[in-house]
């Protein structure tokens, strides 16, 4: 997975410390197998210490807080970099509660979430064409949480504010910029919605396409743009078109959810959520409560999103070791979780990969 690392110093530690917060429902299965194929690269990076941190919903339950201090200082002061697993975000409103990683995202300000997704097929196979990384803006869109139900003479009404600043859209499209002219293609596509929402998708697009006007290092990237449905719908037709995309918050979500669905499974994709002085690995797969202690969870998310915060930390021999590890064991397709068609455990794929690493 050939991600450029251009934005963490590189110089060469003794050890690493990394935060491991597991979260809720298969987030505690599946984190361990991250952290078994983190130890299984040896001297591919340094001696590596793990540090065990709370958050989620469940800690909500016990303890009163989702997100307690004691993880957010822990992480800002004693980690190097950190995973976590997933967390369990009622559909329904719940008193006092908030989601953990939205939250962790703007404390530690992980401005931009990086999902790449990759497939490994034969060619031919259905979605055998998708390689793309989808860039979310991490920090504001709807994801600010500023809603409020109001209760008027005319009726009830809920409203919500979306906020797009032209400072986040721009780091996040130079970090978009950065990840383009690190592929082949140099291709970067810009989702909006301005067509309707002119006023702040209108900024969001306008801003980031004016970024090789200042930085003339970008204007090797072939800049594209797409309203946002018609690119779900193009992601589904014609996968091929797309080689890194930037988004706001919401669609950015959205897309890398759908564009998982080309390549297998959620169970495979990966992410970074990633600021200019720390990064924090995610699978893009939620707590999936429905299987959770069943050990049929899928590890190789996690595993790959172990891979891409050693990447981003500067160690890309460890990181391309875990990846083709993986990848050699998708397409053997003998020992695969559920998700894709096998009957191993987490356990076992996991084992398998760090057998091949």
């Amino acid at each position: 997975m050939a991600l450029a690392s251009r934005f963490f110093s590189t110089a060469i530690k003794k050890s690493l410390r990394i935060g491991l917060i597991p979260g809720d429902g298969i987030g505690r299965e599946v984190l361990p197998a991250a952290q078994d194929a983190i130890l299984a690269v040896g001297s591919s990076i340094p001696k590596t210490e793990f540090i065990s941190l709370d958050a989620g919903f469940e800690c909500f339950t016990k303890h009163g807080e989702a997100l307690p201090q004691e993880t957010v200082q822990a992480l800002k002061n004693e980690c190097d970099g950190a995973l976590f697993g997933a967390v369990s975000s009622p559909t329904r409103k719940v008193t006092g509660y908030s989601s953990p990683i939205v939250a962790l995202r703007k404390q530690l300000d992980l401005y931009a979430n990086i999902r790449p997704v990759v497939a490994i097929a034969s060619p031919g196979e259905r979605g055998s064409k998708v390689d793309l990384i989808v860039v979310r803006e991490n920090t504001e869109c709807l994801y600010v949480k500023q809603e409020q139900l109001i209760t008027t003479s005319e009726g009830v009404k809920a409203t919500a504010t979306r906020v797009i600043t032209k400072e986040a859209s721009r780091r996040i499209g130079k970090m978009a910029f950065e990840l383009a002219l690190g592929r082949p293609r140099k291709h970067l596509t810009i989702i909006h919605k301005s067509n309707v929402l002119s006023v702040t998708d209108g900024l969001f697009r306008e801003t980031i396409r004016g970024i090789p006007l200042s930085d003339k290092q970008y204007t090797e990237v072939t800049v594209a743009e797409q309203i946002v449905d018609s690119a779900v719908y193009r992601l589904f037709r014609e996968p091929e078109i797309y080689d890194v995309l930037v988004a706001p918050n919401l669609y950015g979500d959205i897309l890398s959810d759908a564009a998982a669905a080309l390549v297998g499974s959620l169970g495979i994709v990966p992410s970074v959520n990633a600021g200019d002085k720390f990064v924090m690995g995610e699978p893009v797969h939620g707590s999936a409560p429905d299987i959770a202690g069943q050990k049929k969870a899928n590890p190789l998310a996690a595993i790959r999103s172990a891979a891409l915060m050693l990447r981003y930390m500067g160690y890309p021999d460890g990181a391309d070791r875990i990846d083709n590890a993986v990848n050699e064991v998708l397409r053997r397709g003998e020992i695969l979780t559920p998700d894709l068609g096998g009957t191993s455990t987490t356990e076992e794929v996991t084992n398998e990969v760090v057998k091949r690493i």
